[in-house]
């Protein structure tokens, strides 16, 4: 207990938790069990019944599919503090996506058992977790609409920020980003080639620095003049 208590600082980082009522931060906390994960250990995939919901507080998990080709699709690194896994306590259906570690990882796990007791007992905590899906909705949406109408460049430029700002969970933006290009040429469906090319050019125009697995933003302002709408308009 004392030991999952020990991460409640690095959960109140995060926009989510810290907006809990204090019981709920404590009954999720009481409930909750530590879970560590080799690189590539697999937490779930695709089709496995519903486990629960997760924090993770060290590492990042990956998550996404593959399909029967080989070809992945990467939607996301969850990273410390952010909360995922909450789709399946709503519809009690399978896991949609494959969640594996990148790089050794320490996550909290609150069974799905303990939630649904839990909120048998306090129906009015259902919004809560209704507001963590419903945030991520929301980047979902605006991501499937930046696919379809924006050109690749303003997409790595917005990308690039939301990851610094762990898609709008944490406060003070993060200026290196433990990122491949190879990852996040996944994450955006573009090719390899095309995102190398799109990074030197940030990099040549002083807005990043490149290293070996991690992108540095060095200027955010000119990341942000690239993706909003004006920037975008000579793309």
């Amino acid at each position: 207990m004392n030991a999952i208590h020990a991460w409640r600082g690095q959960l109140l980082q995060g926009h989510w938790f810290k907006h809990l009522p204090p019981t709920l931060q404590d009954s999720l906390l009481q409930a909750a069990r530590l879970r560590s994960l080799g690189a590539g250990e697999r937490l779930f995939q695709r089709g496995d019944a519903p486990c629960g919901l997760y924090a993770v507080v060290e590492g990042a998990m990956r998550v996404g599919a593959v399909s029967a080709e080989g070809k992945e699709a990467l939607l996301a690194l969850v990273e410390a503090p952010q909360w995922f896994g909450e789709i399946s306590l709503f519809d009690g259906q399978p896991r949609t996506h494959d969640a594996l570690a990148e790089g050794t990882v320490t996550l909290l796990w609150v069974p799905q058992a303990a939630l649904l007791a839990l909120l048998e007992k306090q129906p009015q905590h259902w919004r809560d977790f209704a507001l963590l899906m419903s945030q991520k909705l929301r980047w979902v949406f605006v991501a499937l609409e930046q696919q379809s109408l924006l050109a690749a460049a303003p997409r790595v430029a917005y990308r690039l920020l939301q990851i610094a700002a762990g898609y709008g969970e944490v406060d003070g933006p993060r200026r290196v980003l433990q990122l491949s290009q190879e990852q996040l040429a996944l994450m955006l469906s573009l090719s390899r080639q095309t995102t190398n090319q799109i990074l030197k050019s940030l990099q040549q125009e002083g807005a990043l620095r490149l290293g070996y697995g991690e992108i540095e933003i060095l200027d955010p302002a000119h990341l942000a003049r690239l993706a909003s709408p004006a920037g975008t308009a000579t793309e």
